[in-house]
């Protein structure tokens, strides 16, 4: 069992788009956009993790610590579980298993050591979309630090398909259309057999260098079978971010990561 060791780190709760200010020292305010629509939210809502044999427990409670018990079923899972290593190289999304009383559990199987940026996202019942984070440190907390590049191309290779990004514009705080077309990369022919992943066409997650900024996307239009997938979202910063596109076909998630620089 490796020695597990918490790094100290705000717990993050969701403000999508523009920052708010925070109702307590740990209670900070995340960039985070769900939807096509930006608005702004302001959660009481905050979890407490604890790591140990492998097991991580997530535990959602209130600004009075009480345990909060009922959350609402967003894309088709009570909580959705982001997990990054620090360098962004790393990316896994999973959905934690409910036991009751505001505690979630899964074994996340961490690759290797190192320090991984967790966020927790999810929907208190009569709440707000809120997102909770922590930076954890796995073992001896030494892992590879991959610089982050733009890519030089945004058609990627996955699966035997071929995925190509495009974007209206790429400025801050402006709404910015992200759209995906896939085609099969033997025939180039468009793929019009997406299946729903988490009851949409597809997910998009973004986030910063720094990983201070979050964002969780979902489509315009979730009912699309592709060969064009819609998302809109706001950067309210600029530099560099990853984003991880992940789509079905077959009965298989197949995720596509991309590096962008957003400009001033």
């Amino acid at each position: 069992m490796k020695k597990i060791i918490f790094s100290i780190f705000s717990l993050i709760a969701i403000c999508t788009i523009s920052a708010c200010s925070s109702n307590e020292s740990d209670h900070e305010k995340m960039n985070h956009t769900h939807s096509s629509t930006s608005t702004v939210t302001d959660s009481t809502a905050k979890a407490k993790f604890s790591y140990q044999d492998n097991i991580l427990n997530i535990q959602i409670v209130d600004d009075n610590n009480k345990p909060i018990k009922k959350f609402d079923v967003e894309h088709e899972k009570l909580l959705h579980l982001i997990i990054v290593s620090k360098d962004l190289s790393y990316f896994h999304h999973i959905h934690p298993t409910y036991k009751g009383n505001g505690v979630f559990t899964i074994d996340p199987e961490f690759p290797s050591d190192g320090t991984y940026k967790l966020y927790a996202d999810y929907v208190p019942t009569g709440g707000s979309k809120t997102v909770s984070s922590k930076e954890l440190t796995v073992g001896n907390g030494e892992n590879e630090n991959v610089p982050l590049k733009t890519d030089t191309s945004l058609t990627k290779f996955v699966d035997g398909k071929e995925i190509t990004l495009s974007f209206d514009h790429l400025m801050e705080n402006m709404d910015s259309t992200m759209t995906f077309t896939i085609k099969d990369a033997k025939t180039k022919k468009d793929i019009t057999n997406l299946e729903p992943y988490l009851g949409a066409v597809g997910h998009v997650v973004a986030i910063s260098q720094d990983t201070n900024t979050y964002l969780h996307v979902h489509p315009m239009n979730e009912n699309s079978k592709g060969p064009k997938a819609e998302f809109m979202t706001t950067f309210s910063k600029s530099g560099f971010y990853k984003i991880w596109s992940q789509f079905k076909q077959d009965g298989k998630v197949f995720t596509v990561p991309f590096v962008i620089n957003v400009e001033k």
